[in-house]
């Protein structure tokens, strides 16, 4: 089960506003729900609160920490940019269709079809403002309380919306043997109890994929296992975040559910957008495509939060995603630009482990994440203080190499995973040697 030193200490970070009370006790406990009392705020958010403090004291570091683009880097196609201005100034500025803008998901049909090998009516469609509120709504369309979820770990959110929809929790710790995607033998012992399993190629935190045969197996459990249900039990869905699928690098290739075993169709439903494709963070248009009953009931809960993508934007994805020889160019460059920073880091550590330190990484295949190692547990400072757990690890490396990147705990893993995500959308390309280099001066001062 996740680890209970998520539930209690880490609920108090350091980025959370302080919160005023006006009574006269002034230790009165806040009049919140008890699921407000408990929720966890981002380990993330937190990490990145200590580095733009250092950053405001006029250190230089190299902040790898948030999934995230620098725009100057890695700005939103120009056309798309022209389109939303273009619609803004069209007026195009009141609610959008509940379910998304006919135009956009006929173009995401489209897409879809073309692109991704997947036939997707438009009433198959549900437009959103990003791919957060597409997951809220398929965990509260699909899950109820007590449901069990099942999730691999190093993974992102999954414990959060488990905990937001009150159901039970089966985490599975994935190995990097397996580039910390979990095998279809992982999951079988718990499938029986399962209302959702939740997956994730590219996977965030860690860049790998699914093999075709990985998938594979799992789909034929799926498969199985809802035969042996029957049509009058609520069958086991898999929820497939697929947001990452257009930035696959090198000779990686993604594969999905549904192009594999056709009948899962029916029990798959998909996050996907153009927040990480497109470098539209800020955008906000993400979708999700699945069986038509469940995204009728994704679509009534989200016209209740009103998580709508804005109009203008949603027009104007349409019109650049109706040109896919537009798209094609943008993401070819793209993948470029992205794969040049990952493989200089993956050759940068490789180079650091063959030089003796204790470093590692796994390669590239896809997203925007490098998989790192650092082995430094027990090792000593020049001053004499032991690096005793991960945290310590983690402050060292941002207070001496200047680098900020996350543990994988912050995704569930184990407390003293000696694994972290880098982020490489906000860096240049001409950072690459810099961080290296401060690495190696960092690492010559352990012993």
């Amino acid at each position: 089960m996740f680890k209970q030193n998520f539930v209690v200490m880490e609920i108090i970070y350091t980025f959370q506003a302080k919160i005023t009370i006006m009574t006269t006790t002034a230790t009165q406990k806040p009049k919140v729900s008890k699921l407000a009392q408990n929720i966890i705020g981002s380990e993330i958010i937190k990490l990145a609160a200590e580095v733009n403090e250092k950053i405001k004291q006029g250190e230089k570091i190299y902040n790898m920490t948030i999934g995230d683009f620098n725009p100057k880097e890695f700005p939103i196609p120009a056309e798309l940019k022209q389109y939303i201005v273009d619609e803004y100034f069209a007026d195009q500025t009141n609610y959008p269709a509940a379910d998304g803008m006919l135009e956009l998901r006929n173009a995401v049909s489209n897409l879809l079809k073309e692109r991704g090998g997947l036939d997707y009516r438009n009433d198959e469609i549900l437009i959103a403002g990003g791919a957060r509120p597409v997951i809220y709504s398929i965990f509260r369309a699909l899950v109820d309380a007590g449901d069990t979820v099942i999730f691999a770990v190093p993974s992102w959110n999954n414990n959060h919306y488990s905990y937001l929809n009150s159901a039970k929790a089966v985490v599975i710790e994935a190995k990097p043997e397996q580039n910390f995607m979990p095998l279809a033998s992982d999951i079988r012992p718990y499938i029986r109890e399962a209302t959702l399993l939740a997956l994730c190629s590219p996977q965030n935190p860690t860049g790998t994929v699914f093999s075709k045969e990985g998938l594979e197996e799992i789909c034929d459990m799926i498969l199985e296992e809802n035969k042996r249900r029957g049509p009058d039990e609520k069958p086991v869905y898999l929820m497939y975040d697929q947001i990452y699928w257009a930035l696959t690098l090198g000779n990686t290739k993604h594969y999905n559910p549904v192009s594999l075993r056709p009948e899962m169709k029916a029990y798959t439903v998909f996050v996907d957008g153009i927040s990480k494709s497109l470098s539209a963070t800020g955008v906000r248009v993400g979708w999700s495509m699945g069986p038509k009953p469940v995204i009728d009931k994704m679509k009534a809960i989200l016209t209740h939060v009103g998580a709508w993508a804005p109009k203008a934007e949603q027009m104007a994805s349409a019109k650049y995603l109706s040109n896919l020889a537009l798209y094609d160019s943008f993401i070819e460059h793209q993948k470029t630009a992205i794969s040049a920073r990952l493989n200089g880091f993956y050759e940068g550590f490789q180079a650091l482990k063959s030089e003796g330190f204790k470093v590692d990484a796994i390669a590239p295949q896809a997203a925007i994440y490098l998989t790192i190692k650092f082995d430094l547990h027990g090792l000593k400072t020049v001053s004499g203080a032991v690096l005793a757990t991960t945290r310590d690890v983690t402050k060292f490396i941002l207070d001496e190499a200047k680098l900020a990147v996350v543990p994988f705990y912050a995704f569930g893993a184990d407390d003293n995973s000696p694994w972290y995500r880098m982020s490489v959308g906000t860096c240049k390309l001409t950072d690459v040697a810099d961080v290296i280099s401060n690495l190696r001066q960092a690492l010559k001062q352990l012993s």
